[in-house]
């Protein structure tokens, strides 16, 4: 996508949705969800952007982004973790099965890196050698990869609060999900990471690490929900300069939300204290960036839609109703 048409979709950002005849909503950092009575959820997908647990901003097109890249995700892994997706009825909509979250989420990670002060590679640098209840082996690179993929839960903040990085058992002593619970989880997070790896992996990337939320339907199935293997959600490198890169000591070439945390980082922001100013530009390249990851992965052209993004949310949303 150019520029210019980038920049034109500054002023088509959706920032917050106002859909009462939706139902009840619950607004998370990213997604304004509806409840329906008859058991339906409608996640409308906004172009805010969250990084260290905090909202910084909106990017052009983002939302749009996201939920093509969950949907195509959700209907690729379908056939080993059920899903809570019932179609797309907006570009930014995505209509689901009601379900009840669990409260932790599964981070799967595959090599040592990152920038937050949660992250498993500032961990590593302070000593520490045992992450969420895995042992880590001396001599771990920095971006290079972990022996095997691990599971890193966290708990599932509530807006304005940061993630807590936790083992199984502590997750278990504090309550916040059972043992059955957690171990299914467990499974379904490690088959979609190896599902996830392997189809990146033939596009000429490396799936790096990524988070997945799980829920409970009535019938006390659990099902992935939220998203899955998105560039909000999940960390890309490219593999034709991965190598290359780490050689000469610099960061990967990424397509992820990492260009933002960066940039957000060498201002001095790392989550705490007031938010800077994101200019028009890096606005524009952080949204480049996850256009890129769309197309690259679905391997066809990323269509947004130009409509002003309230009206067309009604247009498309009411009839469902």
């Amino acid at each position: 996508m150019d520029q210019a048409t980038l920049e034109k979709g500054l002023s088509l950002t959706l920032d917050a949705t106002s859909l009462d005849f939706l139902g009840a909503k619950y607004q998370g950092k990213v997604r304004d969800n509806y409840t329906t009575k008859d058991g339906r959820r409608f996640i409308v997908v906004t172009d805010r952007v969250s990084t260290f647990d905090r909202v910084v901003g909106t990017l052009p097109f983002k939302g749009q982004v996201l939920n093509a890249l969950a949907a195509f995700w959700f209907e690729q892994t379908k056939d080993i973790v059920p899903n809570h997706m019932l179609g797309v009825p907006d570009p930014a909509v995505m209509e689901c099965v009601e379900c009840e979250p669990l409260k932790v989420e599964m981070i799967v990670r595959a090599y040592l890196t990152g920038v937050s002060s949660t992250s498993i590679l500032t961990a590593y640098r302070k000593g520490i050698r045992e992450f969420c209840g895995n042992k880590l082996p001396e001599g771990l690179e920095e971006h290079g990869p972990l022996p095997k993929p691990i599971l890193t839960p966290t708990t599932k903040a509530a807006i304005g609060e940061h993630d807590e990085n936790a083992s199984r058992a502590e997750l278990l002593e504090r309550k916040l999900i059972t043992a059955e619970h957690f171990d299914a989880a467990a499974d379904l997070a490690m088959a979609l990471f190896k599902r996830g790896s392997e189809f990146c992996a033939a596009r000429g990337l490396i799936l790096v690490d990524t988070k997945y939320e799980f829920g409970l339907t009535k019938d006390g199935r659990i099902v992935v929900i939220d998203e899955i293997h998105t560039p909000d959600s999940s960390r890309f490198w490219f593999s034709k300069s991965y190598e290359q890169r780490r050689s000469a000591g610099q960061s990967p070439e990424s397509f992820d939300k990492e260009y933002l945390r960066r940039w957000l980082v060498d201002q001095g922001f790392k989550g705490d204290g007031p938010i800077p100013n994101i200019p028009n530009e890096v606005r524009v390249e952080a949204s480049r960036r996850y256009i890129e990851a769309c197309e690259t992965i679905k391997g066809s052209t990323f269509e947004p839609s130009f409509d002003a993004p309230g009206p067309r949310l009604e247009k498309n949303l009411k009839p469902r109703v």
